[in-house]
Order: C-alpha cells, then sequence, then structure tokens
C-alpha cells in the first residue's frame, strides 16, 4: 500500500508541474496582458475573429499546442472586431495577427500562419 500511495502521489505532484508550465489561452482581459508585461513575463495576444478561417485553424494549433511541455506562456484572445485599441497600440491590420512579447518587447508575430510548428517556434521566442 505504501508504494502505491508513493506512486500515485509522484504522479500527481508530475502532473502539477506539467500543468505549471504549459500553455494557456483565455480571453484577453487587459489587466492580464498589463500583469504580465509588468513583470516582465512571456504572453502573447491572438487576435481572433469568430468568421475567420484562419483563426479558427490557428485555434485548432494552439489547442494542440496546449499539452506541450516547455511553453510557460499564455495566449489571450482578443476579439478581433471589438479591440480597436488593442489593434492600434500593436499595429494589427489583419485578424488571425499573432503578437508575442517578453514584457514589453515584442518578440515575434504571425499573420495569417496556421502551421503548429510555426506558431510554436514564435510562441518559444516569447520565453
Amino acid at each position: 500500500m505504501t508504494i502505491l500511495f508513493k506512486i500515485t502521489t509522484a504522479l500527481a505532484l508530475a502532473g502539477v508541474a506539467f500543468a505549471a508550465h504549459a500553455l494557456e489561452v483565455k480571453p484577453y482581459a487587459a489587466a492580464a496582458l498589463a500583469e504580465a508585461q509588468k513583470a516582465d513575463k512571456p504572453i502573447a495576444v491572438h487576435f481572433h475573429a469568430d468568421w475567420c478561417p484562419t483563426c479558427r485553424a490557428q485555434e485548432k494549433a494552439l489547442q494542440a499546442l496546449k499539452s506541450e511541455a516547455g511553453l510557460d506562456l499564455t495566449v489571450l484572445v482578443a476579439n478581433y472586431d471589438t479591440e480597436k485599441d488593442l489593434k492600434r497600440r500593436f499595429n494589427v491590420r489583419g485578424q488571425s495577427t499573432l503578437v508575442v512579447l517578453h514584457g514589453q518587447q515584442e518578440r515575434a508575430r504571425l499573420v495569417g500562419d496556421t502551421s503548429v510548428e510555426s506558431i510554436r517556434g514564435a510562441l518559444k521566442a516569447g520565453l
């Protein structure tokens, strides 16, 4: 019983450690972006439109990357149609734009790219 308990505990702790270093995708919030930038943390903003097939393909790629270890980063999904000030701030001219930051510094930008490899590379640039 003791060995089973130890194995179960080790697996649970490994799962917690993995979850703590995984890609998180959540809706855009100005406070979350400001907090990450102030703390000099990596963060990305995905300018997404529900009507955009490229954006939906990017969303699938991001979801696929959520289970990948080593992407300790948050992607904030901003509504391309309503976040006009945010688009101006980052000079975004089209939907399906992914802006990757580390603190205040832009590290990567993808527009219209749906490749898991390209998106992974851009996100890693922010780490």
